[in-house]
């Protein structure tokens, strides 16, 4: 699939940028596609690892079915949001990636993903303390969604080009 250009092309990010915003953020919007074609975005934690993104979720519900029936999603991360209420706008900064989301069913990415979301939400937890967490929570019958990108897009407000970011 060809993706569309960027209406404002000036202000897009480069790739490295992208992946900064992608790596430092700590929440974004998953959307698909819901119940009876209506779209359905739901906020999550996430971690973007090995060049894909991972969400822990619960073994059942919505965004479960949504993904099975259609794995095309995306993910959209908000990396600035200033509003300056004289200028009636807001210098913001973002990433969008799409994709195919999918179930992690493999035991060895499950655990690689969960090691990855442990590290970035409980940096100062020992790996003792999270090998407590995944056999108090049952390792096995987590459930990990793993979204494997296929386009990243990313745009700034034309007052941050150039900028520091």
């Amino acid at each position: 699939m060809e993706f569309r250009p960027m209406r404002r092309g000036r202000q897009a990010l480069g790739e490295k940028e992208i992946d900064a915003i992608l790596t430092r953020g700590s929440a974004g919007t998953l959307a698909v596609l819901g119940d009876e074609g209506w779209p359905y975005a739901v906020p999550l934690s996430y971690v973007y690892h090995r060049g894909r993104l991972y969400f822990h979720c619960a073994s059942s519900g919505h965004k479960l079915d949504a993904v099975r029936a259609c794995d095309k999603a995306s993910f959209c991360v908000i990396d600035r949001n200033d509003v300056v209420p004289a200028a009636f706008t807001t210098f913001y900064r973002s990433a969008i990636v799409f994709g195919r989301a999918r179930i992690v069913e493999d035991p060895a990415e499950r655990m690689d993903a969960m090691r990855a979301l442990a590290a970035k939400y409980s940096p100062h937890e020992s790996e003792d303390a999270f090998r407590i967490e995944m056999k108090v929570s049952g390792s096995a019958s987590l459930c990990v969604l793993a979204l494997d990108i296929e386009y990243k897009s990313g745009k700034q407000a034309k007052e941050l080009i150039g900028k520091e970011q």
